[in-house]
């Protein structure tokens, strides 16, 4: 775990295993199971209740019976740049969608696309705080740094009926 994580769990999803890591008060990053494997997946699992109540909402998200999350984050690290991307992200509701134009004009930061690309790809808290909920301006999925990729984004989308262009 990090420094400052002092709990950690992993659940089952359709996209494979979650790993989410706490402080004992708020989540500090969820990572999707890549390639049968995780970034913590040799440290001892240290339950809390903000973890447990996470795999919950993760559980009834994926049920389709959640369509917004009521958890602590905390988006630590990044530039202050990362911050205010990651800040709008978490503003996307279930089922809408923004671009990545659309996103860097919000943020007061035009014409900052690529950028923007990579602040989203660094999103330590995929699903709760929505990166999959960028496209392309003409609707087509350029990436997604969760799980196995593209076919994560798909998967997630397409659960949130979002449409988006192949």
């Amino acid at each position: 775990m990090t420094s400052t994580a002092t709990s950690l769990i992993r659940v089952q999803s359709p996209l494979g295993r979650l790993e989410l890591t706490g402080d004992g008060e708020q989540i500090l990053s969820l990572s999707i199971e890549r390639g049968g494997h995780l970034p913590l997946e040799g440290a001892p699992e240290v339950h809390s209740p903000v973890l447990d109540e996470a795999a919950r909402q993760l559980g009834e998200y994926f049920a389709g019976t959640r369509t917004a999350f009521d958890l602590p984050v905390r988006l630590s690290g990044g530039t202050a740049f990362q911050q205010a991307v990651w800040n709008r992200l978490a503003g996307i509701v279930f089922g809408e969608y923004l671009s990545y134009g659309e996103l860097g004009q919000e943020i007061g930061r035009p014409g900052s696309g690529r950028a923007i690309g990579g602040a989203v790809g660094a999103n330590p808290v995929p699903i709760i705080i929505a990166c999959h909920r960028v496209l392309a301006s003409n609707g087509r999925i350029t990436g997604y740094s969760g799980g196995n990729g593209i076919p994560t984004k798909v998967w997630l989308l397409d659960h949130e009926g979002i449409g988006h262009a192949a």
